[in-house]
């Protein structure tokens, strides 16, 4: 009587050969290796390759010569044979999807790290431009601005800030052309460094005299 753990064993190698030809990894007519060389790929006695090779041909999957040849015969007994046995897993092919899914995590890891080394860098480049970041500017009631168009004022002229947008309540208008007449409660939303920040806030909170 044959062990149950030798059963499995060689059942589970013939599943994976069935396996194998399905895939198109044996082709139909090709030669596979024969027993020893099976062995060693499965690392187990060719005695167990024998009896796996011996499931396959009753069910006309492979042929086996007197000279101990393998020839794949068909693929499609080699599908009805691996799904017959659907309730049998194949440890081989576990592990080989094991390889494959250890193979895509790489991957998957190598594009985190070059993903996150960018969003390193992008951080850093937003940082160093950071002064540049748009700010909003207040016109106060008494400022010297209020009643007075951006163009009259020589705005960048005299700050060296470029107004990108200017609120007015719930209106937004995006780059307000010189003609635009400032009241007070709008609010500016200009772009330029430190200093010129200071400077434009001096400028708009001038009192009018």
């Amino acid at each position: 009587m044959i062990p149950d753990t030798e059963k499995a064993g060689y059942k589970s190698i013939a599943l994976d050969i069935a396996q194998r030809i399905v895939s198109g990894e044996f082709p139909e007519s090709s030669k596979i290796s024969g027993r020893s060389l099976l062995a060693g790929q499965y690392h187990v006695s060719p005695e167990t390759i024998r009896k796996a090779m011996g499931l396959l041909k009753e069910e006309n999957i492979v042929s086996v010569s007197q000279g101990k040849e393998i020839t794949i015969q068909s693929s499609h007994n080699a599908y009805e044979y691996i799904t017959k046995n659907d309730y049998l897993k194949s440890v081989y092919s576990l592990k080989q999807n094991l390889q494959l899914l250890l193979h895509e995590k790489q991957v998957i890891d190598q594009k985190f790290e070059s993903l996150l080394t960018e969003i390193i860098e992008a951080s850093d480049r937003l940082q160093n431009l950071k002064p540049y970041n748009p700010i909003d500017l207040k016109i106060s009631p008494d400022s010297h601005v209020v009643g007075q168009t951006i163009g009259n004022l020589q705005f960048w002229q005299n700050t060296g800030a470029t107004i990108i947008a200017l609120r007015r309540g719930t209106h937004v208008s995006i780059s307000p052309g010189p003609h635009v007449v400032l009241r007070e409660g709008d609010i500016l939303v200009v772009v330029g460094d430190e200093k010129i920040f200071e400077i434009t806030g001096q400028f708009i909170n001038k009192p009018r005299i």
